[in-house]
C-alpha cells in the first residue's frame, strides 16, 4: 500500500532540510558537499565508511531511524577501472547491491521525501546505437569487463522504480557520463582512464620518459563529464524531476582514447611518445550519452574537457605528486566509467 505521509509531488528540496550525501569523501559525494554547501544548505549529513558501513543493514536502519533525512543522494559505490572489475567482481556486485538494498529500503521506512540513485553509462548494452537513450537499457549484453558493477547498479535502478510503483515514493535515478575532476582515484591499478593518464605522464615527465605505454588500441571513444558539473546537475534534477525513468547526464561530446591521450600529454607538458597496447582490453567501443531528455528540462554542462583536465591537473599537484595515491575501490566513491 502506499504512504499517507509521503511529500507532495511538487514539495522540493530546501535549505533547510535535512540532506543526506551516502559516499560524501568519493569522486560524485564530494562534489555534491562542495556544491550543496555553496548554495547554502544547512543540514548536511555526512558519515564515512568506518562511522557507517553500507553494507551492514542493521547499522544503516539505525541511522536512518536516528537521523530522519528529508532528501537523499546516494552516491556511494565500490567503484574502479577494467583491472578492478576484472580481478574483483564478487566484490563489486556484492557491495553494490548491498549498498542499493540497504540505503533504498531505509529511505522508505524512515519515510525520506526524495532520494536520488546515481548509476553509470556502463548498464547500457555494449553495441547499442549511438548516442545511447535512456530506453535502451536491458535491449543487449552488457559489456563483459564490468557487467558486475552494471548488473547492480541496474538491480538499484528497478529497486526504486518497484517502490515508486508500490509505494509511491519519489526516488529518481540519474546516469552519468565517464566522470573526473578533483578528488578523483589516480591509483594505476584501480583509477579509470583519465586520471591514470594525468598520473602515467607526470611521472613519465617528471622521470624523462621516452614512451608511454597505453592499454588498448586507442580507438574507443569515450565522453567524459566534470564532476562538478554532475554534482550541479544532481541539484537540479532533485529540483526538477519527478519521473521514475532514467535520465542521462553528460556533455553530448565524445572522443577517442587516443585524443584522449593526447590532450592529457599536453596538458601534463609530456613530451615523449605515446605507445598503444592492442594486446590490453578496449572496453566498450563508444559510450556516448543521448542527453536530449536533460537538456528538454533546461540543464547543460559547463565545463569544457580541456578546463577541466587542467583542473583536475593543478588538484592532482597539489594532493597527489610524489604522495601515494589514495586507496582505490572505495565504497565513498561512485559511479564506474
Amino acid at each position: 500500500m502506499k504512504r499517507d505521509g509521503n511529500a507532495p509531488r511538487h514539495q522540493t528540496i530546501g535549505l533547510e532540510d535535512k540532506v543526506y550525501i551516502a559516499g560524501h569523501r568519493g569522486l560524485v559525494g564530494s562534489a555534491l558537499t562542495r556544491r550543496l554547501t555553496r548554495e547554502g544548505f544547512k543540514n548536511l549529513i555526512l558519515r564515512t565508511r568506518q562511522e557507517l558501513d553500507l553494507a551492514d543493514q542493521r547499522a544503516v536502519d539505525a541511522f536512518f531511524r536516528k537521523e530522519r533525512p528529508d532528501y537523499v543522494f546516494l552516491a556511494a559505490a565500490r567503484v574502479g577501472g577494467i583491472l578492478a572489475n576484472h580481478t574483483r567482481p564478487a566484490e563489486f556486485i556484492m557491495e553494490n547491491l548491498a549498498i542499493a538494498v540497504n540505503v533504498i529500503g531505509a529511505a522508505h521506512r524512515s519515510e525520506v521525501k526524495k532520494l536520488l540513485f546515481l548509476g553509470s553509462s556502463c548498464i547500457y548494452p555494449r553495441h547499442c546505437p549511438q548516442p545511447i537513450k535512456e530506453d535502451y537499457l536491458l535491449t543487449g549484453s552488457l559489456e563483459p569487463t564490468n557487467e558486475p558493477y552494471a548488473v547492480a547498479k541496474i538491480a538499484g535502478i528497478h529497486l526504486c522504480q518497484a517502490y515508486n510503483r508500490q509505494y509511491g515514493t519519489r526516488y529518481i535515478c540519474a546516469m552519468p557520463a565517464n566522470l573526473y575532476g578533483p578528488g578523483d582515484n589516480f591509483d594505476l591499478e584501480t583509477s579509470h582512464v583519465l586520471p591514470a593518464l594525468i598520473r602515467r605522464f607526470h611521472e613519465a615527465k617528471t622521470a624523462g620518459a621516452a614512451a608511454v605505454t597505453v592499454w588498448g588500441t586507442g580507438t574507443p571513444r569515450r565522453e567524459f563529464l566534470h564532476v562538478d558539473d554532475l554534482a550541479d546537475a544532481c541539484l537540479f534534477l532533485m529540483r526538477e524531476y519527478d519521473d521514475p525513468a532514467i535520465i542521462n547526464v553528460g556533455v553530448g561530446e565524445d572522443l577517442s582514447i587516443r585524443e584522449l591521450a593526447e590532450l592529457v600529454a599536453e596538458v601534463v607538458g609530456y613530451q615523449g611518445r605515446l605507445v598503444f597496447d592492442p594486446s590490453k582490453p578496449d572496453g566498450t567501443p563508444r559510450k556516448l550519452l543521448d542527453v536530449s531528455r536533460l537538456s528538454r528540462l533546461g540543464w547543460r554542462a559547463s565545463i569544457p574537457l580541456r578546463e577541466g583536465i587542467e583542473q583536475t591537473y593543478r588538484w592532482y599537484l597539489a594532493n597527489f605528486a610524489g604522495h601515494a595515491p589514495h586507496s582505490a575501490g572505495s565504497r565513498e566513491d561512485t559511479v564506474k566509467g
